[in-house]
């Protein structure tokens, strides 16, 4: 009797111990944020902060600063830098890059659509020799396209005024990213339904892609205005390469192989958009076998993973029961972050690129950029 009032009496300890500790943990203060500069000093340590080379300086730290500003983003010296990393990476603090061999991948895009769509070469070709609104045929400006932004404006004449070109892309202008940042004219599109544009857009969204003001605003928010609980940037270097949580995710396809013991490539990619939904992928069928151990069903395992796109993800139980059997099985908390393995496919990259390799390069430059602050007097 006595030794049973004893087992008692600890187990209740244990537990006031227990819930002393998780109080503890939640009142536990949060780490203080980076501190937020002026907008006199950002502006400022932005106009140092980019190579001397760069022309117009401070109009690139003006509409830098301005896409912050609009975006309510923290205006940290990190922020700060890794938004002019990846301005950097992808177009050298050009407004509209060049592109080498641009027309020739124009009229690859071409032909291959016609090809599809039954429609001789011959015929294509001769259509694009009809006079355009400049005055020189179709054919003549793409031949002298070197900016993804002049292909763009020739695919909207071709589109518009043209019947061939109606029928090679519909409503579709086939140039997909453009502007300092080389962000997706699709993704700034949905961008502008969820938050205002702030500056006027007489032409389209997609024009103002292709300006400096427009490119920097897109590609800062595709970059920062989403939430993700990542420990370094790096992960959201990869995420602005290849999809927002695409690190996360890939993670989440980690701790499925570690738990189910079946391998999986870390894509991030964790539904199989090629295929109907009756025909799962590799990262379904993997989740499929922890059903049991979840006690989930497969639509519920389905619906977790078609919010790979969202936060919410992270809050359902097909996440967190997921990461609570690889813990386990792993012996450690496993990453929550993981850079995805993708090979990088387009008809503008011309040798082997990786997620990985874009992400390191930026984090590399960014790192210089806080270097070169911090080396400032001011």
């Amino acid at each position: 009797m006595h030794e049973a009032s004893t087992r008692r009496r600890l187990g209740a300890s244990l537990l006031a111990l227990a819930a002393a500790l998780l109080a503890a943990c939640a009142s536990e203060p949060p780490k203080p944020a980076a501190p937020t500069l002026r907008p006199d000093e950002a502006r400022a340590l932005i106009t140092r902060a980019i190579p001397e080379r760069v022309s117009e300086r401070r109009g690139w730290a003006t509409d830098t600063y301005a896409a912050f500003a609009s975006l309510e983003l923290p205006v940290t010296r990190a922020h700060l830098c890794a938004a002019l990393a990846v301005i950097e990476q992808e177009s050298s603090y050009q407004v509209n890059p060049r592109v080498p061999g641009l027309a020739a991948i124009a009229w690859r895009e071409i032909d291959a659509k016609a090809e599809r769509l039954g429609l001789p070469s011959l015929v294509v070709r001769t259509a694009l020799k009809l006079a355009s609104p400049d005055g020189r045929s179709y054919a003549e400006r793409i031949d002298a396209a070197t900016t993804e932004g002049e292909l763009s404006k020739i695919f909207d004449d071709l589109i518009e005024r043209l019947p061939m070109g109606q029928r090679l892309f519909g409503r579709y202008n086939p140039v997909r990213t453009g502007g300092p940042m080389q962000v997706s004219i699709a993704w700034a599109e949905a961008h502008a339904q969820r938050r205002p544009y702030p500056y006027p857009a007489e032409d389209g969204l997609r024009d103002e892609v292709f300006t400096r003001r427009g490119g920097l605003y897109f590609g800062i928010a595709h970059l920062l205005d989403y939430e993700a609980d990542y420990d370094a940037l790096i992960f959201r270097y990869a995420d602005f390469n290849a999809g927002h949580y695409a690190s996360r995710n890939a993670a989440l396809q980690n701790a499925i192989s570690t738990a189910s013991g079946i391998p999986l490539d870390p894509d991030g990619d964790l539904i199989a958009h090629d295929r109907e939904a009756s025909k799962p992928g590799s990262t379904e069928l993997a989740a499929r076998t922890l059903g049991r151990r979840l006690d989930l069903s497969e639509g519920a395992i389905r619906r977790a993973l078609e919010q790979g796109d969202a936060k919410e993800l992270e809050r359902t139980a097909f996440y967190r029961g997921v990461f609570q059997l690889a813990d386990t099985a792993a012996g450690r908390r496993l990453p929550r972050a993981v850079i995805p393995r993708i090979a990088l496919k387009s008809p503008k990259i011309t040798r082997p690129l990786t997620t990985e390799w874009f992400a390191r390069r930026v984090d590399e430059r960014q790192q210089r950029c806080l270097a070169r602050m911090a080396a400032d007097p001011a």
